[in-house]
């Protein structure tokens, strides 16, 4: 069964230009042409690898990043015209596995996607997008928490921080990760 990738990008020539690189390579590939739109393909897919824009209308990559790791640890590449240090640095910190400034080489983007699978753990999506003990639910997708069926608003940093919290349920969470993870 070949590799899933899903591209977030909401220029149609790019997203139909990869996909049609990394086809040729074998791989399956999602398109996704808004922030959005690849949420919900994120969810419905179960992509292997995900290839983000940074830029896009609807919601920058950004807080996509932040949400897609809310939900899962599949790599995510950022492939985007923003190649200052600081947001190659913002990106990274924000949970991207890598970072490709625009105009790319071909080879290397799939080289770098290679290299990313390799290392990926293979997982299933859906196991990770909810907890639930009974009482206490929390939807990642969403972004949704729930106390006896009342629905609580969280700020964005404190469903983080609660998100980093119940994936490590049974252990102590050292500072330094918190910070690294939620913050």
């Amino acid at each position: 069964m070949a590799e899933k990738i899903l591209v977030i990008d909401d220029e149609d020539t790019t997203v139909q230009l990869i996909a049609l690189l990394l086809e040729r390579r074998g791989y399956e590939v999602v398109k996704a042409f808004s922030a959005e739109d690849g949420l919900r393909k994120a969810y419905r897919h179960q992509p292997d690898l995900v290839l983000l824009d940074v830029m896009m209308p609807d919601m920058d990559g950004w807080e996509v990043c932040r949400r897609l790791r809310d939900m899962s640890d599949m790599p995510i590449i950022f492939l985007t015209a923003k190649d200052d240090t600081a947001d190659v640095v913002r990106g990274l910190e924000l949970g991207a596995d890598d970072y490709i400034a625009k105009p790319y080489d071909n080879d290397e983007l799939v080289a770098r996607v290679k290299a990313h699978l390799r290392r990926a753990p293979k997982q299933n999506l859906s196991e990770e997008l909810a907890f639930n003990n009974g009482e206490f639910r929390i939807n990642f997708m969403n972004r949704e928490v729930r106390v006896r069926s009342e629905l609580k608003h969280l700020t964005p940093k404190e469903f983080s921080l609660l998100s980093v919290l119940v994936r490590n349920a049974g252990r102590v969470v050292p500072r330094q990760e918190l910070v690294t993870e939620a913050w």
